[in-house]
């Protein structure tokens, strides 16, 4: 887990521009940024690639099925938000939340300069909310439209893993009028 400061020594390309225009603010607000590396080593910690690939194993990108692909979207997000996270990663990422205090109140879960977020509205600690989140968040990337997106442009489901910001309260991107 990243303050902004720094994730802002880090490249744009690995923790976003808002990232660095957050980090950038005179008053940067209370929140943190959990790099990819983390959302990857959840997904391999569970077998979630495997498990997905097995998953949309029927699905050819020539001739989609948009009433078969539903289906495997849906359960592809209740994958991702049901399965369990090692018991160490959750007690780093309960800990950074109590470092960048956000283990009570509101919290909310985006990627850099993305479009959705997730909102935990009563976070108390440890953080189990603002997790439930991180994962409703992290499932978003399996909803239909995300899906035929990746089928549209790599003619695959598969997508890399990318880093996570979460701020106090509901917030929106900086910048955002």
């Amino acid at each position: 887990m990243l303050t902004f400061a720094e994730a802002a020594r880090r490249p744009v390309a690995e923790v976003g521009a808002e990232t660095h225009r957050l980090a950038a603010l005179e008053m940067p607000p209370r929140g943190l940024l959990i790099p990819a590396a983390f959302e990857e080593a959840y997904y391999r910690g569970v077998n979630l690639p495997e498990t997905l690939g097995r998953l949309f194993a029927g699905v050819n990108p020539a001739r989609i099925d948009e009433d078969m692909l539903e289906p495997l979207c849906a359960q592809a997000q209740l994958l991702v938000r049901t399965s369990a996270l090692m018991d160490d990663a959750v007690q780093l990422l309960y800990r950074a939340l109590g470092n960048a205090g956000l283990s009570a109140g509101e919290v909310q879960a985006r990627r850099p300069d993305g479009p959705w977020s997730e909102v935990a509205p009563r976070v108390i600690p440890p953080g189990t909310a603002a997790l439930h989140a991180v994962k409703r968040l992290w499932a978003r990337d399996w909803d239909l439209e995300s899906v035929l997106g990746r089928l549209d442009t790599s003619g695959g489901v598969g997508l890399e893993a990318r880093p996570t910001l979460l701020l106090a309260g509901p917030g929106k991107p900086a910048g955002a009028p």
